[in-house]
């Protein structure tokens, strides 16, 4: 049977990490994996989930599962934080899942199941996995642009004018915040352009909301989600505690399914958990154990929201003086983007050819698209960065 199988693709971001650590150089710089950074390249254990560990160890008396939706109290404390007033708990069914991915895949499946004709429109770029796994469950896909390349900016006429051809019952994916790989966000207008549109379409809104935090703060970066979830009728979210938490290894993540007033919550709330006993059984607890205890106790969440607030602070004083560095250095305010851009990523615009010379001549990782994660830098590299980059046309 297996002499059948052929090489799947080669993942690209993964290459790109075996890439950088074979290379010998001591001042390579890695701005290729998404993962947060601190100044000394360390991705650290946020305080508070640190403490929550303790406390949860000290007070856990069993591993035995805890049910096919996964702790109630996980998935209560993210809806809040997610949706803050707009949760409507009547409306809202709910399953934990191994992290944003799971949540991915288990939306995918739920649309499938229940809307097999839908289509499920997609930003142009967007997060690989996105289109990897909706090919995969051979789910009709299609694309709207989104940015532009010149500007660095959102397309946002190009964006509306593609959306014009969504039919009744599409799905349209959007990024909650930090849009990932491009950085760009829609404006508060903007989002609500598209809440119109949604609705004047009858098409189902799905969020991936993997960077709350990250972006303009908390409540901020939820904006655009919980404005479609309070005018929706119908509304997918699928939430990630890797970054904002620091919890990359626990996979700890949460679908969310809103349903119109009149629908039975109970039914959609049965198909989810049916969706987790198909693919993994029952959902990893420990991670969003670990979420739970911050978002519940006072003094962890003061403190997570604090540390959080720092990291989010750090990435915008980066961009700044990257954006700063490089105007300096051309002469030109075409890199300007890049301070106005919010989360980990931005995409600068280079094209595949000097996204290799950086790689070869200055020991500089980042994906051929030339999508950065700007926590990969700090005050030191940044300069570096910017001499590289203003040397390409030099």
């Amino acid at each position: 049977m297996f002499e059948t199988l052929t090489p799947p693709p080669a993942d690209k971001i993964i290459e790109l990490m075996a890439q950088f650590r074979a290379d010998p150089r001591e001042d390579k710089i890695d701005l290729g994996v998404g993962v947060y950074k601190d100044p000394e390249g360390r991705t650290p254990v946020m305080r508070a989930v640190r403490t929550a560990a303790t406390r949860v160890w000290e007070a856990e008396t069993t591993k035995a599962y805890v049910g096919l939706a996964g702790d109630a109290a996980f998935n209560a404390a993210m809806a809040k934080l997610v949706l803050g007033e707009a949760h409507d708990p009547a409306r809202t069914a709910s399953v934990a899942t191994p992290g944003g991915t799971g949540a991915i895949r288990i939306a995918a499946e739920l649309i499938r199941n229940t809307a097999p004709g839908a289509t499920v429109w997609m930003s142009d770029p967007t997060w690989p996995n996105h289109p990897a796994i909706l090919k995969y469950l051979d789910i009709p896909q299609t694309s709207y642009r989104y940015f532009d390349t010149t500007t660095g900016e959102v397309d946002f006429d190009a964006m509306m004018a593609d959306l014009a051809g969504v039919q009744r019952g599409d799905v349209v994916l959007l990024h909650g915040c930090c849009h990932n790989p491009t950085g760009a966000n829609l404006t508060a207008d903007q989002w609500l352009a598209v809440a119109d549109l949604l609705g004047d379409k009858g098409a189902l809104a799905w969020i991936d909301i993997a960077y709350q935090g990250f972006g303009d703060g908390l409540e901020a970066d939820a904006f655009g989600t919980r404005l479609l979830a309070k005018q929706l009728p119908e509304v997918l979210i699928a939430a990630s505690c890797s970054k904002n938490f620091g919890v990359y290894r626990e996979r700890a993540g949460v679908l969310m399914a809103l349903s119109a007033k009149g629908t039975d919550r109970d039914v959609v709330q049965g198909n989810l958990n049916t969706l987790n006993r198909v693919n993994y059984s029952f959902p990893p607890d420990h991670g969003a154990r670990l979420v739970s205890t911050v978002l519940d106790s006072d003094d962890l969440r003061a403190d997570w929201a604090a540390e959080l607030e720092d990291v989010r602070n750090s990435m915008l004083g980066l961009r700044t003086q990257l954006a700063e560095e490089l105007r300096r250095l051309t002469n030109s305010d075409c890199y300007d983007f890049i301070a106005r851009h919010r989360g980990m990523f931005s995409r600068l615009g280079l094209t595949p050819e000097q996204v290799a010379t950086l790689r070869k001549e200055h020991g500089i990782y980042m994906v051929g698209d030339s999508r950065i994660n700007i926590a990969g830098l700090n005050a030191q590299s940044v300069p570096v960065l910017a001499r590289a980059i203003a040397a390409l046309d030099g």
